[in-house]
């Protein structure tokens, strides 16, 4: 079993500690300041039993070393620039390459990768902050940024995501855990019920970088409007081939900012249910196509498609792309978004 121990080392110079977080219901979750992780989530099923529904791993060399997104909050920009390029203001930057031709998740050493420093905590909510400067992974101006985590008595995980800037820039931040509502490692999701709030999704290219087309979800794979078994599209050709999904869907509201249920997992087996709420206007779904026989928390192993990522964010590509919900932030305008995922049984 993971220890407060094993989870603690100086990282640049800094401390790393786990710290966690109670409801009055008997929820609990572990989050460490290193990338802002969320490390253990502990959520009952039909029958009251708890499980930890997040992959990760038992020692911080691991996280050093292995899956560098298990939990983190991602930033500068999450998900994909393509070529690691954008113009703003009439200046060009150019983003470190990270993922075959494109930046992803900020970077080399994105806010994934950070120790972000610890504001307060109490036993119910932690706050935690991290200066990016001027230049750092290619992005302008200084970024001040803040990352409260609540845990709720309506078993809610609460994030809310603050951030300032002394120069424009661009920002989108996500959070970034991969669940298996079984428990983490306890097999695929092909058996988990998907809906996603969302009648458009974002065209890729052959890089992975949406191209700017939004085309309608009406009559394709990507119509998960109403319940659908994961298992039974999982493997469908015009995702990634043999592996599973990693596209953005374009979620249904009916003003920029406002909080809507931006989609929904459930595992009958447990009887656990997720909803993600949220005040951005993408939802990027993801099944973990890429992870392979990692061993994880308590030895057990983790393979592609044995968990999803429901990751709440800006559209990918969005600073090249000039009808896309803008990513630019001034310092005259405070970044400010939620991302709430609420638990409960069925």
């Amino acid at each position: 079993m993971t220890t407060e121990k094993d989870l603690q080392k100086i990282v640049d110079g800094k401390p790393v500690s786990l710290y966690t977080l109670f409801n009055k219901k008997g929820m609990s979750v572990d989050i460490s300041n290193f990338g802002a992780k969320v490390i253990r989530l502990l959520v009952p099923d039909k029958s009251g039993i708890f499980d930890d529904v997040v992959l990760g791993f038992d020692t911080l060399d691991e996280y050093l070393v292995k899956e560098e997104y298990f939990g983190a909050v991602c930033g500068r920009v999450a998900n994909r620039i393509k070529d690691g390029k954008f113009t703003l203001d009439g200046v060009d930057y150019q983003l470190p390459v990270n993922n075959g031709s494109n930046h992803l998740h900020g970077g080399v050493k994105g806010f994934n990768k950070q120790v972000w420093d610890i504001k307060s905590i109490s036993e119910q909510k932690i706050v935690l902050n991290y200066i990016s400067k001027d230049g750092e992974e290619g992005y302008p101006g200084i970024l001040n940024v803040t990352v409260t985590y609540e845990l709720s008595d309506e078993n809610e995980l609460k994030l809310h995501y603050e951030a300032t800037t002394s120069k424009p820039t661009i920002v989108g931040f996500c959070h970034h855990s991969y669940f298996n509502l079984k428990g983490a490692g306890n097999g695929t999701v092909y058996d988990h019920v998907l809906q996603i709030n969302a009648d458009f999704y974002t065209i890729l290219d052959e890089s992975g970088a949406p191209t700017g087309e939004i085309r309608s979800v009406e009559n394709t794979p990507f119509d998960f409007r109403e319940p659908t078994l994961v298992g039974d599209r999982i493997d469908d050709k015009e995702y990634a081939p043999g592996r599973g999904l990693d596209n953005n869907w374009t979620i249904r509201k009916h003003q920029v900012g406002e909080l809507v249920l931006a989609g929904s997992v459930y595992e009958p087996e447990s009887g656990r249910k997720m909803e993600v709420l949220t005040t951005q206007p993408g939802l990027q779904v993801y099944s973990g196509n890429w992870i392979e026989n990692q061993i994880g928390k308590d030895g057990k192993t983790y393979d592609f498609q044995t968990a999803i990522c429901l990751e709440a964010q800006g559209f990918p590509n969005a600073p090249n792309v000039a009808h896309f919900p803008s990513a630019v932030v001034r310092p005259n305008r405070k970044y400010d978004e939620w991302c709430i995922y609420k638990f409960s049984v069925e």
